[in-house]
Formats: structure tokens, C-alpha cells, sequence
């Protein structure tokens, strides 16, 4: 079953998240997945949720989702992107 990753990013440092962007997108494709959004423009349509910056990654199930979160390869981003961002993710499966 399909499983989404959703980021809710408040981006500290713009310049070193650069840098994570650079180091988290090849490790995304190493582990089958894809980004199906990516910072684009968001839009509050209920509640008082404000995300600043919204990523929707898709992998082919759950416990390949969690391979990546939990990989080799991902680790120096994730630990850039916890420098540089306040970051509040979810998994989801898809239908």
C-alpha cells in the first residue's frame, strides 16, 4: 500500500537548508520514493494550521518510507535539516 511522508517545515536558516535540500533528494530516489510536493505556494482552508512550508514525499509502502527516514544515506541530511528547520512529519498510507 502507497505511504506518504508529510513535513510541516519552519525553515530557520536558508542557506544550510539549501544544503539539506541538496543531500535529501538523491537519498528520496535511492529509496524509491518521489516527491509529490515540495514547498509550493500553501493555503489555510480551516482551522488555524499556518505551515510555512509544506513536503509530500511517496514511497511504495510504509516500511519503505521508514527505510529511508531511518537510513544510512538520509542521516547527515536529517541532521542538517534538524539545524536548520523545526520540522513536524507524519506517515500516512494511501488507499
Amino acid at each position: 500500500m502507497t505511504a506518504y511522508i508529510i513535513l510541516d517545515i519552519e525553515v530557520n536558516d536558508l542557506v544550510r537548508y539549501a544544503e539539506y535540500r541538496e543531500l535529501a533528494t538523491p537519498t528520496v530516489a535511492q529509496y524509491g520514493g518521489k516527491y509529490i510536493a515540495r514547498g509550493g505556494k500553501v493555503e489555510n482552508l480551516e482551522g488555524d494550521w499556518s505551515p510555512s512550508r509544506i513536503v509530500i514525499l511517496q514511497f511504495e509502502t510504509v516500511e519503505q518510507a521508514r527505510k529511508w527516514q531511518n537510513s544510512p544515506e538520509y542521516r547527515p541530511a536529517m541532521e542538517l535539516r534538524h539545524q536548520t528547520a523545526v520540522t513536524r512529519s507524519i506517515i500516512v498510507e494511501g488507499i
